[in-house]
C-alpha cells in the first residue's frame, strides 16, 4: 500500500495534507483498495462546517456505501468537482486527483491527534 510520508492519517482511513492553513482531505490507498470500484462520492458543500471525527461525506462502491469522517475541524472552502462525473479518480489517484475537499483549519491542535505515515502503516499491517 502507498502511504506518503508528507500526509497525516486518521484511524478511519482519511488522509490530510496541510498547506498554508488549508487541509486537503481524501481517503487512503488502503481504503480505496478495500472499497474496490468507487462509483459515487457525496461531498460536503462549500461553506459547510465539519467536525473532527464526524461523518461529512459518503463514498459508494460496488460493494457498499461508507461514511467519510473529517480528520480535522473547519470550514469547507473547496470540493473536488471532478469527482462528480468520475468517481473512479479516487481509485486511480487517491492522493492526487482523487482528493475530496479542502478545509480551512479551525483547530490546529487537532493535527496532533492524526497518525504519521509509519503509524498508519502499522495500523493497516503494512
Amino acid at each position: 500500500m502507498n502511504t506518503p510520508n508528507d500526509l497525516k492519517y486518521a484511524e478511519t482511513h482519511e488522509w490530510a495534507r496541510v498547506e498554508n492553513g488549508l487541509v486537503t482531505v481524501g481517503i487512503t490507498d488502503h481504503a480505496q483498495h478495500e472499497l474496490t470500484d468507487i462509483v459515487f462520492v457525496e461531498l460536503p458543500h462549500v461553506g459547510d462546517a465539519v467536525t473532527q471525527g464526524k461523518a461529512c461525506a459518503v463514498v459508494e462502491s460496488v460493494k457498499a456505501a461508507s461514511d467519510i469522517y473529517a480528520p480535522v475541524s473547519g470550514e469547507v472552502v473547496e470540493v473536488n468537482t471532478d469527482l462528480d462525473g468520475n468517481a473512479a479518480l479516487v481509485n486511480d489517484d487517491p492522493y492526487g486527483k482523487g482528493w475530496f475537499f479542502k478545509v480551512k483549519l479551525s483547530t490546529p491542535a487537532e493535527l496532533g491527534s492524526l497518525k504519521s505515515a509509519a503509524e498508519y502503516a502499522k495500523q493497516i499491517g503494512t
